[in-house]
């Protein structure tokens, strides 16, 4: 574990918020089981446990911030909506949580993001505003519909209410698999890797945490080595939701308590994410595909080891699965 780094004046959330978070939401999402693998064992020399999110509400993770964030909104701030700007699976978590409460909510997603997901946000309600697909587009066409509606601005993962319920899922794994000694997730703008970090530190810091990045994205790597945020804007991956740069509230998660950062290359990723598909029976989406991807690339890291996977999602375009292609 990195010595931690100064706070500044940043607004972190506390044990006592994923506390608070975790009754809030209660209501509203699934406690999402936790699956096994010989094969997978077998394989990596590990013991991997499987965190399914892809099983979650609105199928993935993000739910969990997204409505943390919706029901802990005042009457009088929620009269005027969340708006929020994402490739996919925090724009439908956040509508879905926009729905069950009953306000509008408002999303800039990129051209390119997934027709399954733009069908999701405007399933649970949603309006999508459509942006180019690069990071300076997307914050600038958010400030247009930001300022146009009024919304309370529900940011993807740079947010404490956000990381706040991100950190129940981590919560919940260790509350179903006793004497973990890792737990990785997939790192775009690090909601739920800080999610990680957040519990493990307060409950488990014992436990070593990672983080898995595709080789074609990892700004997070590249962050992490250097010592400082490095921020790319326009990322070209197949992992969708892990093409946006850390925050200065993630990074401060990540650069303490992270041991390591992995990356896994396109076909890595897309290999990890059809044998899942294929052993495991679950789907799940490209972005989830890199933990496992970098477990088997780096077998000496994880061998022997009892090891948390946090699969993220499992909203998939099925038209469009990438080894169709």
């Amino acid at each position: 574990m990195k010595d931690a780094v100064s706070t500044g004046d940043l607004d972190l959330p506390s044990w006592d918020d994923v506390i608070a978070a975790h009754a809030r939401i209660a209501p509203y999402i699934h406690r999402t089981p936790v699956l096994t693998s010989r094969f997978m064992n077998e394989l990596t020399g590990a013991e991997l446990f499987f965190k399914c999110e892809n099983f979650q509400k609105a199928g993935a993770f993000k739910v969990r911030g997204a409505t943390n964030a919706v029901f802990g909104l005042t009457d009088e701030v929620a009269g005027k909506g969340v708006a929020t700007h994402s490739s996919g699976n925090h724009a439908l978590s956040l509508s879905y949580a926009a729905g069950q409460r009953g306000i509008p909510c408002h999303v800039v997603m990129p051209s390119t993001a997934p027709e399954a997901k733009k069908a999701a946000v405007r399933g649970y309600g949603g309006t999508i505003t459509e942006c180019e697909p690069s990071t300076t587009s997307r914050e600038a066409v958010f400030a247009e519909v930001h300022a146009r509606t009024g919304a309370d601005f529900v940011h993807p993962y740079n947010d404490p209410r956000v990381i706040a319920g991100q950190a129940t899922c981590s919560r919940e794994l260790m509350e179903q698999v006793e004497g973990l000694d890792a737990v990785i997730a997939p790192i775009g703008g690090g909601g739920m890797v800080s999610g990680c970090c957040l519990t493990l530190s307060n409950i488990a810091p014992n436990v070593e945490i990672y983080a898995a990045e595709p080789e074609q994205a990892d700004d997070a790597y590249r962050s992490f080595k250097a010592g400082h945020i490095i921020a790319d804007d326009a990322p070209v991956t197949i992992a969708d939701g892990l093409k946006v740069p850390l925050k200065e509230r993630t990074w401060h998660f990540v650069s303490t308590y992270v041991t390591d950062i992995l990356t896994a290359s396109e076909e890595e990723i897309v290999d990890a994410m059809k044998l899942t598909w294929q052993r495991m029976k679950i789907v799940m989406e490209p972005s989830c595909a890199v933990p496992l991807a970098t477990i088997i690339k780096n077998p000496d890291v994880f061998r022997g080891k009892r090891v948390g996977v946090i699969v993220t999602g499992g909203n998939v375009d099925l038209d469009k699965l990438p080894w169709m292609s």
